[in-house]
């Protein structure tokens, strides 16, 4: 199977950059309030995670493969596997964005990982870098891991009894949100708004919650708990997909070690995340 997959042209990509502009407008802030603020609470002028709706790559619809992203081969290497989930993130806030100031992004592909999976087949870990500045100033570090894998059908995680955890919040993911979400970040995964080539190319259920969504909430979640400090560090890795109508638990996991999960309406682990903060 490693023959299948052109792993040594696969990290020829490594190193390479991809630089983007943006700006954090009122509006876009008042935007991303109204989607997410009736399922988290959001008490900092810049919201955190309105990082991932900056400065992202706008792809015209020629240059869309059939899931709706950008085609492999550009900045992102030509993985041959059709399906991509992003795995995890790790993030530094190091200064606060400001509204009106330009952003500058700049994106580096770090590694390219194969691995040979019992369970899934073939594998392959790109390991992406982006950078976030304003004033030449580093505001946001996100050593973001996206997966790529073949095809196969869809499992249910087995469902269990949270260990140490505390209740915090439970919220039903509309395909609303799941929609104006997709519009906040540019977005044009289908899984997240086209019903029938979910179920019937994809092989889910139903629209598939985004994984940063829920990190989203996550953390902001944890600001909230925490309104005279910080958030400096925020690592989150995604289990299993949650879908939409669907209850999804916001779970405080360990209070002394900051860490949080997502569990979804059978109980069954979603997401698992840490924050640290500072005073």
């Amino acid at each position: 199977m490693l023959d299948e997959i052109p792993i040594d042209l696969l990290r020829t990509w490594i190193g390479k950059q991809d630089h983007q502009t943006d700006i954090i407008t009122h509006e876009l802030v008042k935007r991303f309030n109204a989607t997410l603020g009736g399922y988290t609470e959001i008490n900092s002028k810049i919201p955190l995670g309105i990082h991932w709706c900056l400065a992202q790559p706008s792809a015209v619809h020629a240059d869309l493969g059939e899931d709706g992203h950008p085609v492999k081969g550009g900045f992102m290497p030509p993985v041959p596997l059709p399906r991509r989930m992003w795995a995890s993130s790790k993030i530094q806030f190091h200064e606060t964005l400001k509204i009106g100031l330009n952003v500058e992004k700049v994106s580096t592909i770090a590694d390219v990982v194969f691995k040979q999976s019992a369970a899934s087949g073939p594998l392959v870990f790109v390991h992406v870098d982006h950078e976030y500045s304003q004033e030449s100033k580093t505001c946001v570090e996100d050593r973001q891991i996206v997966v790529y894998r073949q095809p196969s059908a869809f499992k249910q995680t087995e469902p269990e009894e949270p260990q140490n955890s505390s209740h915090f919040k439970s919220i039903v993911p509309d395909s609303t949100l799941l929609f104006r979400y997709s519009a906040l970040t540019f977005n044009g995964h289908r899984i997240h708004y086209d019903q029938n080539y979910t179920k019937d190319v994809e092989g889910y259920p139903d629209l598939v919650v985004h994984g940063p969504l829920t990190a989203t909430l996550l953390m902001n979640m944890a600001q909230a708990r925490q309104p005279n400090k910080t958030l400096h560090k925020f690592e989150f890795r995604g289990t299993a997909p949650t879908f939409v109508d669907q209850t999804l638990d916001l779970l405080v996991k360990d209070e002394s070690a900051n860490s949080l999960e997502a569990r979804n309406h059978l109980g069954a682990l979603i997401m698992s995340a840490s924050v640290e903060f500072k005073d």
